[in-house]
């Protein structure tokens, strides 16, 4: 992002807009979204244990569902037309309501999508992945990638993460400062 618009970013989350985005900006953003985010939040803790209870075994993918996008929803894979969406029965609906709520508000990183369930590790990790749940989803991966600093160098638009916020999804580039495309059905 251009100073300009993490000044713009730092001001709509409540902080000193200086263009420096620092501890104080981390914060802030944390706690708008976290506001955004339903009082009593229908997904699990992060750790395995708690994923398994709510979601059940990574590897059975009984749970695991098409969610077809309407059509006005035009999702790309690269240049691909993405015609279906796997994903976890629980999030379905969720999903589906985050995704159009963004659209609305930034169709151009919504139609980059990259996926949803995917059977594999955490990377570079030995922990199933919140994909292998079925439980996450990547959006707009090419300028936004797992290592890169968001907001310095990932460009996800803050009205994305605050959609998936709205329905308790934990938008990872504000809350782990990198891996900004990923967006996951937990606390």
């Amino acid at each position: 992002m251009t100073l300009k618009q993490i000044k713009a970013l730092q001001h709509k989350v409540g902080t000193t807009p200086d263009g420096w985005w620092g501890p104080k900006s981390i914060a802030a953003c944390q706690a708008h979204l976290t506001r955004l985010m339903p009082k009593d939040n229908p997904w699990p803790n992060p750790d395995q244990a708690s994923m398994r209870a709510f979601y059940g075994a990574p590897d059975d993918n009984s749970q695991i569902i098409r969610l077809e996008p309407p059509s006005w929803l035009r999702l790309y894979n690269t240049d691909k037309p993405v015609k279906n969406i796997w994903v976890h029965k629980k999030c379905a609906a969720s999903l589906e309501r985050a995704l159009r709520a963004a659209y609305k508000r930034k169709p151009d990183w919504v139609r980059r999508f990259f996926g949803c369930h995917v059977d594999r590790k955490m990377r570079g990790g030995s922990l199933d992945s919140t994909h292998a749940y079925g439980a996450a989803t990547d959006l707009a991966a090419t300028t936004n990638r797992n290592r890169w600093h968001w907001p310095i160098k990932a460009d996800m638009p803050l009205e994305v993460m605050e959609e998936f916020a709205k329905e308790g999804w934990l938008p990872a580039g504000a809350f782990w400062g990198r891996d900004a495309m990923h967006f996951q059905a937990t606390r």
